[in-house]
């Protein structure tokens, strides 16, 4: 994404650091949408300065609900035909969206110091991506009488994060290069689940999320690559070593390789490290 000059009379007065952690700083969900497009927007029309002169919060602000609760204790859904289960279907990916707004947020504030202005351009567009994913899904759960926060969801999203904050590399290879390849795996089947049961809508909205994850781990490689050319490296053999060491889970089939391909992740990525 190219980013505007905001024209010699303007002055741009406020840092896309400091812009950037207010919109992590927001809790209420509907807010941070707003915040996280027009810190995008604002830096696309070169409105923000490249600087870097405030520090990324550890933990964004999120709201007293949903409850947070360990994978292990989360509740099983049930048969996606009933209603309860097709709430918990949409609840859960709309919590996804929205961590996956902090988790864009925060690359770019935290490492476009270190990296370029391409990179906090790439990140911020995928937080305006996965906040309108989030608002989509939130109308989806409010066409079924239900909302965000109605349920409980999963507490480990943000911990990929937290525990990459030093390591712009190890970020990358965790993030999107597992976390939102993931997505590309799990969400066609996902899909053709909700079309057999009639829900146009809702394929419609997953086939456009599906589209968008292609060009966000598309970035995440794109940078990773550079990085690994910079540090001399072959870029499998160094994002092995790193998930190794930085992810806790285990990469399991069935992948969507041509998803994935498309995305810069061809198999000598990821063949002989899946369980």
């Amino acid at each position: 994404m190219s980013r505007e000059s905001a024209g010699p009379e303007s002055v741009v007065s406020e840092s896309v650091a400091h812009a950037i952690r207010a919109a992590l700083l927001t809790a209420d969900p509907r807010t941070k949408c707003f915040a996280a497009r027009d810190v995008a927007r604002r830096w696309r029309r070169g409105e923000l300065a490249f600087a870097f002169d405030v520090a990324m919060p550890d933990r964004p602000a999120w709201p007293d609900k949903p409850e947070l609760l360990p994978p292990n204790r989360m509740p099983k859904r049930g048969k996606f035909g009933s209603v309860r289960a097709r709430i918990a279907l949409w609840h859960s990916l709309a919590h996804i969206e929205f961590v996956a707004i902090d988790l864009a947020l925060d690359m770019a504030g935290r490492f476009g110091g270190e990296m370029d202005e391409e990179f906090v351009s790439d990140f911020l567009s995928v937080a305006a991506d996965e906040a309108l994913h989030f608002a989509l899904l939130a109308r989806k759960l409010e066409s079924l009488g239900s909302h965000y926060g109605a349920l409980p969801a999963h507490a480990g999203l943000w911990e990929a994060a937290h525990g990459t904050r030093a390591d712009v590399a190890a970020r990358l290879a965790v993030v999107p290069m597992v976390l939102e390849a993931r997505g590309l795996d799990v969400t066609p089947a996902t899909l053709e689940r909700v079309e057999a049961a009639g829900d146009a809508h809702g394929a419609k909205i997953l086939a456009r999320i599906l589209d968008d994850e292609i060009r966000h781990v598309r970035f995440g490689t794109k940078h990773f690559l550079k990085i690994a050319e910079g540090l001399g490296k072959a870029p499998e053999s160094l994002w092995k070593y790193l998930v190794g060491t930085h992810f806790r889970g285990t990469l399991k089939p069935p992948f969507n390789d041509s998803a994935r391909l498309a995305a810069g992740l061809s198999r000598d990525f990821y063949t002989n490290v899946a369980s």
